[in-house]
């Protein structure tokens, strides 16, 4: 067969990243922190750039160098109000409303101020920075909480207790206050702290250093009443008061010793041996939600912290005037384009979070009127086929951003919770409800004859209208760290 040479012409699509596209997908994922950071370079090298600080100016009149403002600007009071009216006698379920109206308004930009966590130049880390580092003992306690098998309630609410651990390893948060602001029972919260306080490491989670201790010599087996008694009467061991500890435990000196001894060899700072990660900042929201008459929640930008940008159109004027060279020309020239660039941007960005955000209200507002137990099912697909986007794009509008409302600020990502397709084409099922349902099944099973297979499990979750897999019901089976059927079997058949 011989070889030749020819031409040929082939048309095709393809998808083309510019900078300007990248950075300005840069700018959506960044939290508020990060962007002002950003804005701040932005200003130092861009001369037409200029921050509006007209509200902080004394009444004494114009100035001529005063910057107009750009053609390219957002007003940060647009709002959204969404009408979600809730039904008293049936709170679970959600009114629908018209779609969120976003004002076009002009003016300068106002952006709000928001925790920092996220990257300048990816979605995360990487792969090479994620192991690298060490994983924080919040990172530590989130991936035991994956596989706690808890509720869908009980997640949350163990979520929201994580973030309350600090660096030492000790609960910040009372539980009663936790309950109040999810609007769930005391004991509820109580029964969750419970889950966490048997994670690694040992101790995580208490609120005192004698809870901490107490919480490890029970998982040793070593907690008695004597050393109950020695815990509860520890500044006394403190002011090495041996004689009254002694007279207290109803001990001799050969015991007392014995569990002094002990006492010093566990750990009063069970998450001192954990990277401590970033050092906590205030954290102020993105997005304020109200709660107005008649069930309107009204969805507002906080525009009180980062600063406001205009474009300095009568420099740019005189140094259009000025410039002689092609070089000079050109320098102006892209100046002027970053700018109405990033003006463009920082619109954008700001629509599209009250956007997402608006929509996460609407979805979510049973849990903002009535509590965490009527929080639903939700992920990203959702949210973009409902206003329109990409979830890639939500994903990142979602990340680092936070939400305000009458029972506390959120992480926007808190409102997501995994869901498994319903078998009859009804409402969605948690997760964790589901694992929940393969627990109680298992749990029923008290002879050899009644243990279910993967597959049976499957067949009766199907007949309760819930459609998954059995390699699904196996993943969530391990990961509550049940037997296999073989197994169970085996056990039930060994004399008690």
């Amino acid at each position: 067969m011989a070889l030749s040479a020819r031409l040929e012409i082939r048309q095709g699509q393809g998808l083309v990243i510019t900078p300007q596209l990248q950075q300005a997908i840069k700018l959506l994922q960044m939290s508020n922190l990060e962007l002002e950071v950003f804005v701040e370079t932005e200003l130092e090298r861009n001369p037409l750039l200029a921050r509006d600080e007209r509200d902080n100016e004394s009444d004494d009149g114009p100035h001529d160098e005063a910057p107009a403002p750009a053609e390219h600007a957002a007003d940060a009071e647009a709002r959204a109000d969404l009408d979600t009216t809730h039904d008293e006698a049936s709170p679970g379920e959600r009114a629908t409303g018209d779609a969120p109206e976003v004002a076009d308004v002009g003016g300068a930009i106002d952006w709000s101020r928001a925790g920092s966590g996220g990257s300048f130049d990816h979605d995360g880390e990487g792969m090479e920075g994620s192991l690298a580092r060490e994983k924080t003992l919040t990172e530590h306690l989130q991936d035991q909480l994956s596989a706690s098998g808890l509720t869908p309630v009980e997640g949350v609410i163990a979520g929201v207790l994580i973030d309350a651990v600090d660096e030492g390893g000790y609960l910040r948060a009372e539980t009663n206050e936790v309950a109040e602001r999810l609007g769930c029972a005391v004991e509820l919260v109580e029964k969750v702290l419970g889950v966490i306080q048997g994670f690694d490491p040992v101790g995580v989670a208490a609120r005192d250093v004698r809870e901490c201790l107490m919480i490890q010599l029970k998982d040793q087996n070593r907690y008695d009443p004597a050393i109950g008694a020695l815990l509860d009467n520890l500044p006394l061991l403190a002011k090495r008061d041996l004689s009254s500890l002694k007279k207290i435990c109803g001990v001799d000196d050969e015991d007392l010793r014995d569990m002094i001894a002990e006492i010093r060899g566990l750990t009063p700072r069970p998450g001192a041996a954990f990277p401590g990660g970033e050092a906590a900042s205030a954290v102020a929201p993105d997005v304020f939600v109200r709660e107005g008459p008649g069930g309107l929640w009204h969805v507002e930008l906080n525009s009180d912290t980062l600063p406001r940008l205009l474009l300095d159109q009568r420099y740019h004027a005189r140094v259009s005037g000025q410039s002689k060279t092609d070089q000079e020309k050109t320098f102006v020239s892209d100046c002027l384009a970053q700018a109405n660039w990033l003006m463009k941007s920082l619109d954008q960005r700001a629509r599209t979070i009250l956007k997402v955000s608006s929509e996460i209200v609407r979805q979510q507002d049973a849990f903002l009127a009535y509590g965490v137990q009527h929080l639903r099912p939700l992920n990203l697909k959702t949210v973009a086929d409902a206003i329109g986007m990409h979830e890639s794009t939500v994903s990142r509008v979602t990340s680092n951003k936070y939400i305000s409302t009458s029972r506390g600020l959120f992480e926007m990502k808190f409102f997501f919770t995994s869901s498994i397709a319903s078998s009859e084409g009804g409402e969605a099922h948690s997760a964790e409800s589901v694992r929940d349902k393969i627990k109680k099944l298992i749990e029923t099973e008290s002879r050899e004859a009644d243990v279910h297979s993967d597959d049976r499990i499957v067949e009766i979750l199907k007949v309760a209208g819930v459609d998954i897999a059995r390699r699904t019901v196996a993943k969530y089976r391990e990961a509550m760290r049940i037997p296999s059927s073989v197994d169970r079997r085996r056990m039930l058949k060994e004399p008690a």
